[in-house]
């Protein structure tokens, strides 16, 4: 039997014990989205530098951005779930042709934002703020991000494959590596040092692009060289319209899931601006110190995903519940951990953004009321993994629908209405606590629906 035979065949999420198993496949994960987290962080750490405006455009940017982010890794969920159930029912050729069709559908998305990108970019700052400093860094920053975006749909892409076979390790190389070169070259560019061109923010785009560039080309390479279980070849790379349309009925709920987030930011950006520009300067930064403490979390969820996929696929209950558990049981833990650090540490956090006092009046109480919503934002973003897992994408649809257009944005507007911006920071805890209602009640339906039934002819057969 060939070697990629032997590891089709012997695939370590249907028989490595399951805490070692999600570990294994989490951690590297983890490990890199920690990364990611501090080339976020860097990135507008160098940025504040140059002036508050220039943070502020940085933080409007980020809907853009996120809007990227949401229908790369939306799409990747679809992959991955759709990829490991394939592995796990022994369907090789549906696996294959699922691999090739994630390489066509991130060329797609990418020539869509990149003609987005240079068509609406001011038209997209302009519809947020009239301050003319903020448009123009703005603008140079987005068209950069989005015209080279191809790194970022790619490097996704690419790293989606090899979570779905289990080699997260990879994929710890791929992203560490792209966030150290962004690192590297941030204040290089924004600077001008060593003889480079003093670019400002928009140095900061060319770090970030140029960093999942090569990250992009990394995860490439791995695939081709490590990834056995797969075969990807470029006369294959042709659309199946019924595999697309099985990624996208879990991968879309995912994409919208995701872009709601970009809606609630920036109609949150319109509600925080009406006092002050610093207020929607703090918001940005707490997306970008909060990411330390969900970044770990979606690592988490990564590797959970294609577990549950492929043990779903392969019938095996009790492996995909105990893995559930566990997730969810570190899940809580990490968000408690930071919690804590934002609790106790606010100032200093903040002090990392070269914060003025009336930055740090305004981002310390903000950085504590919202941070009471982590307590229960961990097992809410496991169960939701566990819907898209095992294609009950719209149950996390719903959560996130009510959670940030039903609840968020309505209690953030009616809360700023007392005009006492504090007030507008209490919609967060208010609305985690609509999400964990429903997460519970969800995740009752899909274990009677999809995960008891396996759970009995699992018994049976045993």
């Amino acid at each position: 039997m060939s070697e990629q035979a032997m590891e089709r065949q012997e695939n370590k999420m249907g028989v490595m014990p399951v805490n070692r198993l999600l570990l294994s496949v989490s951690v590297p994960m983890m490990i890199s989205m920690l990364v990611q987290a501090l080339y976020n962080v860097v990135d507008s750490m160098f940025v504040a530098q140059l002036n508050e405006n220039a943070l502020t455009a940085v933080s409007l940017a980020f809907p853009a951005q996120n809007l990227m982010i949401a229908v790369a890794t939306g799409t990747g969920v679809g992959i991955n779930a759709l990829l490991s159930r394939s592995l796990g029912e022994k369907n090789f050729q549906k696996a294959d042709k699922t691999a090739n069709n994630a390489v066509f559908l991130s060329l797609c998305s990418y020539l869509v934002f990149a003609a987005a990108g240079i068509l609406f970019s001011r038209t997209f700052f302009l519809a947020q703020t009239n301050v003319q400093e903020i448009v123009d860094y703005g603008t140079e920053y987005l068209i950069i991000c989005t015209v080279f975006s191809f790194g970022l749909f790619g490097q996704i892409t690419f790293e989606r494959l090899l979570q779905s076979t289990g080699k997260t390790l990879y994929t710890m190389f791929t992203q560490g590596l792209g966030a150290i070169l962004n690192i590297i070259f941030d204040p290089i560019l924004i600077f001008g040092l060593f003889g480079f061109p003093k670019m400002g923010v928009a140095g900061a785009a060319a770090a970030t692009v140029f960093g999942q560039i090569v990250a992009f080309f990394l995860a490439v390479f791995l695939n081709v060289r490590k990834n056995k279980e797969i075969r990807l070849h470029i006369t294959q790379m042709k659309p199946d319209a019924r595999i697309i349309k099985n990624i996208y009925a879990v991968g879309v709920p995912s994409i919208i899931m995701t872009a709601i987030s970009s809606v609630m930011t920036f109609g949150m950006n319109k509600i925080l601006i009406t006092f002050t520009t610093t207020a929607t300067a703090v918001f940005g930064v707490y997306f970008k110190l909060q990411s330390f403490v969900f970044m770990p979390v979606f690592g988490l969820n990564n590797g959970l995903v294609p577990i549950v996929a492929y043990n779903y696929g392969a019938r095996k209950a009790s492996r995909l519940t105990k893995a559930v558990k566990l997730s969810i049981c570190y899940a809580v833990g990490i968000m408690i951990i930071g919690f804590g650090v934002i609790q106790f540490f606010a100032p200093n956090l903040l002090g990392i953004f070269n914060a003025s006092e009336h930055m740090l009046g305004i981002g310390v109480p903000a950085l504590k009321i919202i941070s009471l919503s982590f307590i229960l934002a961990g097992f809410n973003i496991v169960s939701s993994s566990l819907f898209q897992a095992l294609a009950h994408g719209f149950l996390s649809l719903w959560v996130s629908l009510v959670r940030q257009l039903v609840v968020l944005l309505p209690a953030a507007y009616i809360f700023s209405l007392s005009g006492n911006l504090e007030n507008v920071w209490w919609s967060f805890p208010l609305a985690e606590l609509f999400s964990t209602a429903m997460c519970a009640t969800f995740l009752r339906y899909v274990y009677k629906k999809e995960v008891k039934p396996i759970a009995e002819e699992e018994k049976q057969n045993s």
